[in-house]
């Protein structure tokens, strides 16, 4: 292995460069200055993103413990452009919220920390990278999660997500402990040729399947997502939702379908039972919220039962599914989360009610929330459409009709709540209406990048096809 063999793991050096040279930042810089910091980490992740979208080979390192695709690289490009946009969005928060405390510097090194163990997450040939990648990944966002130390509700949600995390991570690392007795190795490559339906693997498997549906918020795994993301800032329940939750599904679609292929027959049973309760209650809760936070999270619960209609498939069909779904996801949920974040800045109010008479006042904050809605909703021609129109694809296609006739019926369930939303916006009358107001530079581009996402892959976009010729490779 030599100097060159290191440029395969191009994203990870650029993004622990970036970590340092905010380090340094925080020190040389002036406290008066403190708010340029929010303004080097935008500029330097961008150029991150950027870079990410120069080709790079196929290979691994280190005798199989990490590893890079082209499909790899490129959902590392999407958690990208993800983080980009909730470093927009977050901009206005931090300069106005955090800077002033002298925590501007903590909060980027904590987020790309966490990235950057999703990135070795994803990229794990054995379970030591993996779970390395998974700890990396958790633990700075239980940091996150609490960082307004003045808000009680705050604290709460850092304390609930670390103990939760830390059930969550010991579970799995049973379960990884058991396959590992049963293949006698702990490499991906190894495991798939001596994996058999013993009751240990199937047992270890199952644990293992737990730690990861934690992340996921898939039931019954499900209990701390809602009273984390009300407790937590805006853009960290943003981040759990979108980014956190989509590399999680990467890695575990991966190695279903890879690692754990020989079980399939015991782990499609127990995905499809999954599907089902993660759809209704995530729907069925969601109806009852009045607190935007928890509705999001509600819905984000549910959308993670539609992603498993693809994970179910064990298909390239499955997988180009999901990936697209994840990304059109990323979009609409960040939109969504992008106007809950401007609203909470400039009023502090987070309820449904709030929004009543919002497109009177806010027409433009209005438009964006229902495009997001529509599209989480998957009403045509949005994006959210064609990302849960595939997904009914790849499962039909495997004849899992009742499982497609159950998600529809869900859908037509979310409808109502989304709709609620936008009933407040747009057809009440608020004495109290959320008065006018302007958004910075930094959150109007963030908007901006998501409605364009959310119409490009819905009106047009070969990038599905682009996909599914990637998934091709998956091995």
């Amino acid at each position: 292995m030599n100097f060159s063999s290191f440029l395969l793991m191009r994203q990870e050096i650029i993004l622990l460069t970036i970590i340092l040279l905010l380090v340094a930042a925080e020190i040389a810089i002036n406290k008066t200055k403190k708010q340029s910091i929010v303004h080097l980490a935008i500029f330097l992740f961008g150029i991150h993103t950027i870079i990410g979208f120069l080709p790079m080979q196929s290979s691994n390192l280190f005798g199989g413990m990490f590893r890079t695709s082209e499909l790899i690289h490129f959902f590392k490009n999407v958690l990208n452009v993800g983080v980009f946009i909730l470093l927009l969005q977050s901009a206005d928060w931090l300069e106005d919220k955090i800077v002033n405390n002298n925590k501007g510097a903590e909060f980027f090194i904590l987020l790309f920390s966490s990235l950057l163990g999703m990135y070795f997450m994803i990229s794990a040939g054995d379970f030591l990278m993996f779970y390395l990648g998974l700890e990396l990944s958790t633990l700075p966002v239980a940091a996150l999660a609490a960082f307004e130390v003045t808000k009680r509700i705050s604290s709460e949600a850092g304390i609930k997500f670390i103990l939760s995390a830390a059930l969550a991570s010991g579970v799995s690392l049973f379960g990884i402990s058991m396959l590992y007795a049963t293949s006698g190795s702990i490499y991906f490559d190894d495991i798939i040729k001596v994996i058999a339906p013993t009751n240990l693997t199937i047992l270890g498997f199952v644990l293992f399947f737990a730690g990861l549906a934690f992340k996921i918020s898939l039931v019954p795994f499900h209990f701390w997502t809602a009273d984390v993301y009300e407790g937590s800032p805006v853009s960290i329940a943003s981040y759990l939702s979108v980014i956190s939750k989509g590399a999680a599904v990467f890695i575990l679609m991966i190695l279903m379908f890879t690692v754990f292929k020989a079980l399939m027959h015991v782990w499609v049973n127990i995905i499809y039972v999954i599907a089902i309760a993660t759809m209704f209650i995530g729907n069925l809760f969601a109806l009852r919220q009045q607190n935007m936070k928890r509705f999001l999270a509600f819905s984000s619960i549910a959308q993670a039962g539609f992603i498993l209609l693809g994970l179910i498939t064990g298909t390239h069909l499955g997988t180009a599914s999901i990936i697209y779904f994840v990304l059109i996801y990323i979009f609409s949920n960040l939109a969504a989360f992008g106007v809950v974040q401007a609203i909470s800045l400039k009023t502090g109010k987070e309820n449904m009610n709030d929004y009543e008479g919002l497109y009177r006042t806010n027409p433009n904050l209005s438009l964006v929330m229902m495009l997001a809605l529509f599209s989480l909703a998957g009403i045509p021609p949005v994006a959210g459409f064609f990302g849960k129109f595939f997904l009914y694809t790849a499962a039909a296609s495997e004849g899992y009709y009742l499982l497609v006739f159950l998600a529809v019926v869900n859908v037509t369930i979310s409808l109502y709540y989304y709709l609620l939303v936008v009933r407040a916006m747009f057809l009440r009358t608020s004495d109290h209406a959320i008065p006018y107001f302007k958004n910075r530079l930094y959150m109007r581009l963030g908007l901006l990048v998501t409605v364009i996402g959310i119409l490009v892959l819905g009106l047009y976009s070969p990038l599905y096809d682009y996909i599914f010729e990637l998934s091709k490779n998956l091995n």
